[in-house]
């Protein structure tokens, strides 16, 4: 790590303002906050403000951050850019139009866990990044965030039942689109 801060100092500084380590806070996360952003986003150019408006924020609320030790600062920095995220998800109204699904369709099979390995993870980002956008988000936040139904819920000002059928159609969809990529692909 020559040169570089270590990240107790990294946030330390970031908190009093150093501008030297907000640009290296930004050049050591900002790749990993992208992709936050992108999987929750979809789209690259909506994603890449989000990126900006979501550092802006990190920067503004470092006096909330508390040092836990190693990786709380990406776990904190993490939070503030999901909940970045759903900001802007909410604003737009999107989660509002994803109207609840009736009736749920014959179950299908889950790939083998085998087969989703084989997947490049690139690959399974964007199959994620192409659902549509309710069932993206809960998806990624009762995967990644590992959210209850009732959290998500009262996070995105849905009811329980619409949270757990659009994780359901969102399978659905990423099983499809696995078996479909192993058939082309293997």
């Amino acid at each position: 790590m020559s040169g570089r801060m270590e990240e107790f100092e990294l946030s330390e500084k970031c908190k009093q303002g150093n501008n030297l380590a907000r640009r290296e806070l930004y050049e050591l996360y900002s790749g990993r906050m992208f992709g936050i952003c992108l999987r929750y986003i979809g789209n690259r150019d909506v994603a890449q403000d989000l990126l900006h408006d979501g550092f802006l924020k990190i920067y503004a609320s470092f006096d909330k951050f508390t040092w836990r030790g190693k990786g709380s600062l990406r776990a904190w920095m993490e939070r503030v850019m999901v909940n970045a995220a759903l900001q802007h998800l909410r604003k737009t109204d999107v989660l509002a139009r994803t109207t609840e699904l009736e009736g749920i369709e014959e179950p299908y099979e889950y790939p083998e866990p085998s087969d989703v390995e084989i997947i490049p993870q690139k690959v399974l980002m964007n199959f994620i990044r192409e659902l549509p956008e309710g069932y993206r988000t809960v998806f990624n936040l009762y995967t990644f965030e590992e959210k209850s139904h009732k959290e998500i819920a009262q996070m995105l000002g849905i009811n329980e039942k619409s949270s757990a059928s659009q994780l359901f159609r969102a399978k659905g969809v990423l099983v499809k689109r696995i078996k479909e990529y192993l058939r082309v692909n293997m």
